[in-house]
């Protein structure tokens, strides 16, 4: 199981680990939310738990529970700019659909 993680997410995220003054990383997962079903979470990662995983791109770690890792495996986390907007993106090949405001997605069948 493997996240990856662009050059432009690992650069957004040592800035802002480095305006915050502390952290290990950047902690990603996804929760059950809105009309599809699932949503990405994001947070700082203080700290590594037993049930996580850590990946490393860029001298930068991206840290995933274990119940999201079957969620988010194969996915590519960026980060884009579009105008004004600035986000994270996942690309995520498990991703089924999405609803139409685009905050929520449903997954195809883990194995």
């Amino acid at each position: 199981m493997a996240i990856l993680l662009t050059e432009n997410a690992a650069l957004q995220i040592k800035s802002q680990l480095a305006k915050r003054g502390k952290g290990l990383g950047l902690r990603v997962g996804v929760k059950k939310n809105g009309c599809s079903g699932w949503a990405y979470t994001y947070d700082y990662a203080d700290a590594v738990k037993s049930e996580d995983q850590v990946f490393e791109a860029h001298d930068t770690r991206l840290v995933v529970d274990g119940e999201s890792l079957e969620v988010l495996d194969g996915s590519t986390l960026d980060f884009v700019k579009d105008g004004l907007k600035q986000v994270f993106k996942f690309s995520n090949p498990n991703v089924d659909a999405t609803c139409g405001c685009g905050e929520s997605f449903s997954v195809k069948e883990i194995r």
